[in-house]
């Protein structure tokens, strides 16, 4: 089995659109690399009569692009890398036909814009304000929105060029086993820091987001495991973009992992519900709340106004299924490891041990965990999140449980 784990892990390696560019004479284009790029200063929205408006104010001139997007029912702006200069307590909220927005990094010199609109909507005019040093006003882009028909929305809803079509997965092609390790060769984790960019993830009671959250812990536990000092780590993420589901998993196997890491915070509408829990992957849910939770993690790359058009099943092929049940009990066997390590420093809630159908731990090949860390919507938990001195502790048990793990499996394997 090890030997066809190897070999998969070898063998893997509009366009309808309704798109509106808007220039203010963008000078960022041309900026030099030293020039500090453009903030947001303010988000507003307003609403008179039928109208809801969007306004972005930014210190600078910029180029904006929005085109809408069906299922569910999105506006997307595009926009150059930005610095988001909001207040520290900004919750974007919703107001008209916009059901709320989200905001962030979503790829290197690109920062996005996802509305979620509340039934579908047109934008009725689009328009760029300059300054207003009468009025304390920077520059503006102004969205006008005006409901629609659900028919005259997907006639012009669409992906504006190919370049953001989803990549297609090569099939696998058969090549020889790669050489078994030498027995001291480091093992290779990645730690994934959920959400990030465009995509926050959960909102605690205090403003808290999730993909800060994450971060900060992937960091923590990463440093933690270097300590060891026997380990090469890597993180899918060192700073607040955002990434796909599949690119994490691409990620982790095209660094070869031996183990895979995802962090997250949860949020609940129990606001009396703590504790961490670990999640391996299942098609069938162990309860209805890993249901939930699997169903809301596995729409981050919707959330983040990403093409699925392209996807492929990665695990059709039934070598990929047999080596995909291997990593799945490997995978088991770091959760039932590590949450004992967790339970002496921090709480955890009862059948800390769950199950879920989650896209980042799919990978064929690489055992794979992700850990729930607490919840933001519970006070107790939402201040152990944002504690460092918390953070110290749980990473290092679960840096401990890393080792025991692959102790034990070096035992076995020399047995």
């Amino acid at each position: 089995m090890q030997l066809l784990v190897r070999m998969i892990r070898r063998s893997f390696s509009s366009l309808l659109l309704a798109a509106i560019v808007i220039v203010a004479a963008s000078a960022v284009g041309h900026a030099p690399a030293s020039a500090a790029a453009p903030s947001v200063t303010d988000v507003r929205l307003g609403k008179s009569g039928e109208t809801t408006r969007f306004v972005l104010e930014l210190s600078g001139k910029v180029e904006a692009k929005a085109f809408t997007l069906a299922d569910p029912y999105r506006l997307i702006i595009d926009l150059p890398a930005l610095d988001w200069e909001l207040a520290s307590d900004f919750v974007p909220s919703g107001r008209g036909v916009v059901g709320s927005f989200r905001y962030g990094l979503f790829r290197p010199g690109n920062a996005r814009v996802v509305i979620d609109l509340s039934g579908p909507a047109k934008v009725s005019r689009s328009f760029v304000l300059p300054p207003d040093a009468a009025n304390g006003r920077n520059w503006r882009i102004v969205f006008d929105l005006v409901s629609t028909t659900d028919a005259d929305f997907r006639a012009n809803a669409g992906w504006p060029d190919s370049r953001t079509s989803a990549p297609q997965i090569a099939a696998p092609a058969v090549q020889m086993p790669a050489p078994a390790p030498a027995p001291n060769a480091r093992k290779v984790v990645v730690i994934d820091a959920g959400h990030g960019g465009v995509d926050p993830g959960a909102l605690g009671g205090r403003g808290t987001r999730e993909k800060n959250v994450t971060l900060a812990f992937a960091k923590a536990l990463g440093d933690a495991i270097r300590a060891k000092g026997n380990y090469e780590v890597h993180l899918t993420r060192n700073t607040d973009i955002f990434i796909e589901l599949r690119e994490r998993v691409a990620i982790a196997r095209r660094k070869n992992a031996d183990l895979f890491i995802s962090v997250h915070a949860d949020s609940i509408e129990r606001r009396d519900v703590r504790g961490a829990s670990v999640y391996t992957l299942s098609e069938t849910a162990s309860d209805a709340e890993a249901a939930r939770l699997a169903r809301k993690e596995n729409d981050a790359d919707i959330i983040a106004g990403v093409n699925l058009g392209g996807e492929v099943d990665e695990v059709r092929d039934i070598l990929i299924d047999l080596a995909q049940r291997e990593t799945k009990n490997l995978s088991v066997r770091f959760a039932q490891t590590v949450i004992p390590k967790m339970s002496d420093v921090t709480l955890v809630l009862r059948n800390t041990h769950r199950f879920a159908g989650f896209r980042v731990l799919k990978a064929p090949d690489v055992p794979s965990v992700l850990i729930e860390l607490g919840f933001l919507t519970n006070r107790d938990d939402e201040s152990s999140l944002t504690s460092a001195s918390w953070r110290s502790k749980t990473s290092a048990a679960i840096a401990k449980a890393v080792d025991a793990y692959f102790s034990e499996r070096t035992a076995e394997a020399a047995q």
